[in-house]
């Protein structure tokens, strides 16, 4: 059973954060071999934006927005929000310029990392409550005898659903150091 949960959940989320790692050197090599460094100077600024664009997700979610399917709002949360950070990792680069643009990517990554880590709890919890559910209708339980005995794991699971009270403040520090970063940049670089 470890072993399924290790290849079905940890692996999936762990290859996905360091495919981010690995992407953002492989394209930072790649700019550098052919003298295309200064790029990753402006990549910041689609990264952001992608990133914003991500947050249609959020205003999905809260019933801001209409259109659309939460689920699909979600997927496409996490394939824009995943380009966008890996374009502001290439922008940051391994450079230390200052410190304000290091803690917003290092806010960054740790919203990255409790966004994933968030989803991969709430999944496996969702299917671990339905697979139980289904094992003990199949012993002829009825719905209230099942409900009565996954009292506790549904109650987990909603818990387990408050973990954007996390991942928000996570989410809203990057935003507030990478504002600042932005603003940084307009008033001390010479924009030449």
């Amino acid at each position: 059973m470890k072993r399924s949960v290790l290849r079905r959940d940890v692996a999936p989320l762990t290859l996905l954060f360091a495919t981010l790692v690995v992407a953002t050197i492989v394209v930072d090599a790649v700019l550098h071999r052919f003298e295309l460094a200064s790029v990753g100077r402006y990549l910041g600024i689609p990264g952001v934006l992608l990133i914003l664009l991500s947050l249609g997700y959020s205003l999905r979610k809260h019933q801001l927005l209409t259109r659309g399917q939460p689920g699909r709002w979600l997927q496409f949360h996490k394939v824009v929000a995943w380009f966008g950070s890996l374009l502001v990792l290439v922008h940051a680069g391994i450079h230390f310029h200052a410190v304000l643009p290091w803690l917003a990517t290092g806010a960054m990554l740790v919203n990255v990392a409790s966004g994933l880590t968030g989803v991969f709890l709430l999944q496996r919890a969702r299917r671990h409550v339905e697979l139980k559910k289904k094992l003990l209708l199949a012993e002829g339980l009825s719905a209230g005898a099942v409900e009565a005995r996954l009292e506790a794991d549904a109650a987990t699971l909603e818990w387990l659903k408050r973990w954007r009270t996390i991942h928000l403040p996570i989410a809203a520090a990057f935003g507030t150091l990478a504002l600042g970063h932005i603003v940084a940049v307009f008033v001390f670089w010479g924009w030449r």
